[in-house]
């Protein structure tokens, strides 16, 4: 049986601090664990402030003094799998990847094969964990059936830094996006909160229940008659946040198996149906691609951005509006 470690954490804020949320302060304090690690132990009341429990609202205040005990479990073990990956960009402390539709990013329980962690296990030797040994590496995720760039550390030096730069939104993420309908504005923002659905816990909705503050930007690329060709910025970065701010909004990404992007109640006019149907033939996922990701290099400090086309079954789809839906 693998041994169980243990780790204490303290720290004194700073007046430069004061103000943050507790979740946020120990990120950027460098606890050294995940988000969501860090967000269970609040949960379970293993982060005091001054000796009592505080819950997620809780701001630090100066002088507070900040205490967190808790077991780093051991995981399961993630085999390296040789599984072939489209590598954009690659150094000594990270590694940009161009994920391809039905992967899913990393293992989580009941499937610790075939992933994208374990694909990058047997291509870069090892991974950082910084306590989080089911996701090695792992500095943000996609859905399985989103396409596009995604970024992985290879040193713990990496993981922390771009970690911390991701937690205060300097890491800035667009997508390529085709909805149905129009959004009603050539650009916009969205805010709406999302949190899980009160009718399937595997879906999030826009709710207030429960619910964290979401925002998406967008620009309109091109428009046509029974759909929109986006671009699409996330200002948060929640749980399928651009899939249920779309549908919320009765514009769901084309192909969205969860929402609403296969419904033909989302076409409203009949004759609409064979271009709806046709459209569906041409994608069996939903229309949504991570274009572009910029960021400060960890090692350099340098801004760098990288960007990728749009995949095959995207551009197909917007062939076939161009041709058919002006």
């Amino acid at each position: 049986m693998a041994e169980v470690r243990y780790k204490k954490f303290q720290r004194i804020v700073s007046e430069k601090q004061r103000g943050k949320r507790i979740d946020h302060y120990l990120i950027i304090a460098g606890i050294g664990i995940s988000r969501s690690l860090t967000q269970k132990l609040i949960d379970r009341g293993k982060v005091l402030v001054n000796d009592h429990p505080v819950k997620h609202s809780y701001r630090v205040k100066t002088s507070d003094d900040i205490l967190v005990s808790f077991e780093l479990q051991p995981a399961p073990e993630i085999r390296a799998e040789d599984i072939p990956l489209d590598i954009v960009y690659e150094d000594d402390d990270i590694v940009v990847v161009n994920k391809q539709k039905g992967v899913v990013v990393h293992p989580a329980r009941g499937n610790f094969e075939h992933t994208m962690v374990n694909a990058l296990l047997h291509h870069c030797g090892r991974l950082p964990t910084l306590g989080d040994r089911v996701r090695p590496g792992v500095l943000h995720r996609l859905d399985k059936d989103t396409t596009g760039l995604i970024m992985f550390a290879k040193t713990d030096d990496a993981l922390g830094k771009i970690a911390r730069a991701i937690q205060k939104r300097f890491v800035k993420k667009k997508y390529d996006a085709l909805c149905w309908n129009y959004p009603g504005m050539p650009d916009g923002v969205i805010e709406a909160p999302i949190g899980r659905s009160g009718l399937d816990r595997k879906k999030m909705a826009v709710t207030p229940l429960s619910s964290k503050d979401a925002t998406t930007k967008y620009v309109v690329k091109e428009r046509f008659t029974i759909a929109t060709y986006l671009e699409v910025s996330l200002i948060t970065g929640r749980t399928h946040q651009i899939r249920v701010h779309f549908k919320h909004v009765g514009c769901p990404i084309i192909g969205d198996k969860d929402y609403g992007g296969r419904s033909p109640g989302v076409v409203t006019k009949g004759k609409n149906l064979p271009k709806f149907k046709a459209i569906l033939s041409f994608i069996d996922r939903q229309a949504l691609n991570s274009s572009e990701l910029s960021f400060q290099h960890p090692r350099t400090n340098k801004h760098v951005t990288f960007s990728v086309p749009l995949p095959d079954d995207m551009t197909r789809v917007l062939d076939y509006l161009r041709t058919n839906c002006r």
